[in-house]
């Protein structure tokens, strides 16, 4: 059985962020795992909001979770940019997850525009 979402681009893009980060966590130090924490629950609220957004009838409350999703993203960014400045990540790991992200946060961007705008 296929959900609407699972034809999205930007859902399966988002999984893919979500599969990429997770390892890079694994291995912080502890007392980190607040940072671990923020990161995966806002890699999560992409995906989630994604597929209640894809579930929605009405092209508003599309919108308003793709918005959701878009700020999850954005929120994302800022852990990634937390990770490399507290040198818990390198610059490469860094550069990698954040193109992905910033693809994911563009297709949002598109998708969270009323169609006439």
């Amino acid at each position: 059985m296929r959900f609407d979402h699972h034809k999205l681009d930007v859902y399966a893009t988002a999984l893919d962020f979500v599969v990429l980060v997770d390892p890079l966590l694994e291995h912080l130090p502890p007392g980190r795992g607040y940072l671990a924490l923020q990161l995966r629950k806002a890699a999560a609220s992409i995906v989630s909001n994604v597929a209640e957004g894809a579930g929605e009838f009405s092209p508003k409350e599309k919108r308003r979770f793709y918005r959701i999703a878009r700020r999850s993203g954005t929120e994302c960014a800022a852990q990634l940019d937390i990770l490399l400045r507290l040198d818990l990540i390198d610059a490469s790991a860094h550069e990698s997850t954040s193109r992905l992200l910033h693809r994911i946060v563009s297709m949002l961007v598109k998708m969270s525009k009323p169609r006439d705008a």
